[in-house]
């Protein structure tokens, strides 16, 4: 296998088996499975083309001499003539009918499609994944209460495992997005030069032998869609949707990274961290959260290379031009690597998310009596209070409450305030026990609990093979 990478996505971030697919050997391995088909197909059909032929190809699907591609190409400045030509070195029997009534585009365009769907598998095992390390950490803090924030400022209460059915959920519509798209992707078939199958009409003299080409040749590649018609390749608004899968997956991770950034900061969640892990070359003490800073950074990246495929896609010219091309080598094959990237980090930051229970009890302690006041209010109320006064003695009484603690770093003596204020009716042990925290998250634990039940369980039993099955090495 050719291994020379270029891309720090290859030798520091990417799987093993996410590199494999975008690999030489992967890519041009399929060319010569399709060539193989191409004959295979020919020879049911009625072309002159012998077992003996398509024998000596299959032999020599793995057996590619790079260096001679090369010099070839030099020569030819066409890299699918250099594989054909160094295929038919290897197979001096079959050298006459490799490629017959092809254009490049059969080899190219019906591999990228063949290796993005075996790309996306392997993105949607690591997606599977990510959901259920996040359901059980979910599961395990749906009591958890802790302060809810708009804004990033304080608002009303809810729990950490609710919070985390904000990040499954947006996987969910990703892992939607992605099923839709593989359950859609269509091979070009074998369409020629301009998608009119012009040379295979002269090649068999017979439209109904023809009409079969683009179905058997599918099939023996292990699919049953082919795109009914095409110009020379097949449109590029395959690619943009695939990008757009790999761009919503980013998004969703990048908005987990966030949260846990400023979570962490707040010494409420934190990343793991080994034992001899080094967060700071400068300050020893640091704990700082680089696996999602990492995340944020590969996300960003993909999201931009979801722009190529849409500017290829609009500026394809009448039945084919070139400009494509050196594009979807670099960003296709990126976008996946980054991806891949991203949810082994993910994977791993959910596997070992540490809580830190008593850091948010005392966050939450020092909001409470703010978060508390809708609650003290409509219990007011419910006494024969007047809501309107009601509101502008607690907004005063916050006001002045918020002024002690951020200016004079004071206590928050708001509970006291109204317990003074004998228009409110409650004695401070009352208003106290009406701020009980667990009284002031809503219906969060069972929000998570129906969530799971209902939403995420169908989506883990459905992938129970890839729970049970997978070995993802999330060890970064």
């Amino acid at each position: 296998m050719e291994k020379i990478y270029v891309t720090p996505l290859s030798n520091r971030y990417a799987s093993k088996e996410m590199n494999e697919v975008w690999s030489a050997d992967s890519k041009y391995g399929t060319w010569r499975k399709l060539w193989v088909a191409l004959a295979e197909t020919e020879k049911e059909l009625g072309i002159d083309i012998t077992d003996e032929q398509i024998e000596e190809m299959k032999n020599h699907i793995n057996d590619i001499d790079y260096d001679v591609v090369k010099e070839r190409e030099k020569e030819c400045r066409h890299d699918v003539m250099a594989h054909v030509y160094e295929f038919g070195t290897k197979c001096p029997n079959a050298k006459g009918i490799i490629h017959l009534g092809a254009t490049s585009c059969f080899v190219t365009d019906n591999s990228d499609v063949i290796l993005m769907n075996e790309a996306l598998e392997i993105i949607k095992k690591k997606l599977v994944l990510v959901i259920n390390n996040l359901k059980n950490f979910a599961m395990d803090n749906r009591k958890a209460t802790c302060l809810g924030y708009t804004h990033f400022q304080p608002a009303q209460l809810t729990t950490v495992g609710k919070r985390a059915t904000l990040w499954i959920q947006d996987l969910i519509e990703d892992l939607e997005e992605l099923e839709f798209v593989q359950s859609h992707m269509k091979l070009l078939g074998c369409k020629g030069t301009t998608g009119t199958q012009e040379s295979f009409m002269k090649l068999f003299k017979d439209e109904e032998k023809v009409k079969q080409i683009d179905g058997k040749i599918a099939e023996k590649m292990g699919f049953n869609k082919v795109f009914a018609v095409s110009g020379q390749t097949y449109t590029r608004k395959l690619d943009s949707r695939v990008l757009n899968v790999l761009s919503s997956i980013a998004q969703s991770s990048s908005k987990f990274a966030n949260d846990m950034r400023l979570l962490q900061h707040e010494k409420e969640l934190e990343e793991p961290f080994e034992k001899g892990q080094i967060g700071s070359s400068a300050m020893a003490y640091k704990r700082n959260p680089m696996r999602s800073e990492r995340i944020n950074s590969l996300s960003r990246h993909v999201m931009v290379l979801a722009n190529d495929p849409s500017f290829t896609a609009a500026t394809q010219w009448l039945e084919r031009t070139l400009d494509d091309s050196a594009n979807k080598r670099i960003c296709i094959p990126e976008a996946f690597l980054a991806v891949d990237s991203i949810l082994i980090l993910y994977a791993n930051i959910s596997s070992g998310i540490l809580v830190y229970n008593n850091v948010i009890k005392r966050n939450l302690m020092q909001e409470l009596p703010f978060m508390g006041t809708e609650e003290i209010l409509m219990k007011a109320v419910l006494k024969g209070g007047d809501r309107q006064d009601l509101h502008e003695r607690i907004r005063v009484y916050s006001m002045e409450a918020a002024r002690e603690v951020k200016e004079f770093g004071r206590p928050n003596d708001l509970v006291d305030r109204i317990a003074q204020d004998s228009s409110f009716g409650f004695s401070k042990e009352e208003i106290l026990d009406i701020l009980n925290p667990d009284n002031l998250c809503g219906r969060a634990p069972s929000q998570v609990e129906d969530f799971i039940k209902e939403e995420v369980n169908p989506i883990l039993d459905k992938y129970g093979y890839i729970i049970n099955g997978i070995n993802v090495d999330v060890n970064v």
